[in-house]
């Protein structure tokens, strides 16, 4: 299977294509024409140093005909390189595309790519690592089977991660950069179920003025359920949903709890005087690329697709609404236009 690697101005690019070349039966193609702002020569060393096919321009990338292509470009390119790959009959996995505000800006691009797709019979995933892997598979699965809660009633999620380095994440707040898991997890666990209401509150004394470092998020779903997420930047080692979402599903018979990156070690650091844990050896972003490779192979799909990225974008604009009028926004009647 050939899978490319498009762009290397996003920071996951380099390790997204070591961890694809070294999959069985996947061929590695590169391509960085516009060259990375901060490295233009990046993608091409990284093809030299894997054995990787690197191809000079767009046009003769896709001649080589890929089966599939990951997007790590920057902000404002994604699209039109997403909508390429589509035509030219390639899977996409792209990353999130950050929202800064509550224009809707990004949902309406996202929603142009996702029409691109579907229209090409090509699967839009979108790189939520928190949706991949067999622990959350079985956790999804046997919650939507009524199997470990009864109902659903409650769900309480949190995700404390560092501040990101991007700059356009950085002013994304931890609204841009941790919501989305969070919702994407419930998505995926409701089926799909719309949001109703939302109603978020901020603050950002972790950040400059004007980005709210820290959000409590809380959405009424149409079944009746209800999420309450905390998203926000902390320290590396502050505690289990640094690493990743956890994330407790109450129902009307038992409650299940989900971590995507459990703890196996905990402890003091006497020396740098801080907590300290570690967590299992899966590398959350191998997992997900594995599962987008085989799904891709089987025709079928793997993690959050481009409709459930578009409801979770719709939550995240309405939680910066309500943050910013402290008023709960009603969602209902208001879906997202895909048919």
């Amino acid at each position: 299977m050939k899978v490319a690697v498009l762009s290397f101005a996003g920071r996951r690019a380099v390790g997204y294509a070591e961890l694809l070349r070294g999959m069985p039966d996947v061929e590695l193609l590169v391509a960085d024409p516009d060259g990375a702002p901060d490295d233009p020569a990046r993608g091409r060393s990284t093809a030299d140093r894997l054995g990787a096919t690197y191809a000079e321009g767009w046009e003769e990338l896709f001649a080589l005909r890929p089966d599939a292509v990951v997007l790590s470009t920057e902000e404002g390119s994604w699209r039109a390189l997403g909508e390429r790959a589509a035509e030219a009959g390639a899977h996409v996995l792209c990353e999130y595309p950050y929202a800064v505000d509550e224009t809707g800006a990004e949902a309406d691009e996202l929603d142009r790519l996702v029409r691109v797709c579907e229209e090409a019979g090509v699967r839009l995933t979108v790189a939520s690592t928190a949706c991949f892997g067999p622990a959350f598979a079985v956790v999804r699965d046997k919650i939507s089977e009524g199997e470990a809660v009864g109902d659903v009633k409650t769900i309480h999620g949190a995700y404390n991660a560092p501040r990101p380095s991007g700059t356009r994440a950085a002013r994304s707040g931890a609204l841009g950069t941790n919501a989305p898991q969070l919702l994407d997890l419930v998505d995926a666990v409701l089926g799909g179920v719309p949001a109703e209401q939302v109603y978020a509150q901020t603050n950002g004394v972790a950040a400059e003025p004007g980005v709210a470092s820290a959000a409590l998020v809380t959405v009424r779903y149409a079944d009746g359920t209800v999420a309450s997420l905390d998203c926000s930047w902390g320290a590396p080692d502050a505690g289990p949903s640094a690493s990743g979402p956890v994330m407790t599903f109450i129902g009307d018979r038992a409650s299940v709890d989900y971590t995507a990156s459990p703890r196996l070690l905990g402890g003091f650091d006497a020396l740098e005087r801080r907590a300290r844990h570690v967590t299992r050896g899966d590398d959350p972003q191998a997992v997900m690329l594995a599962q987008f490779v085989a799904a891709v192979g089987l025709e079928s799909g793997a993690g959050p697709d481009g409709a459930a990225a578009l409801r979770t974008l719709r939550v995240i604009r309405a939680a910066r609404e309500s943050a910013r009028t402290g008023q709960p926004v009603d969602l209902a009647g208001a879906q997202p236009v895909l048919p």
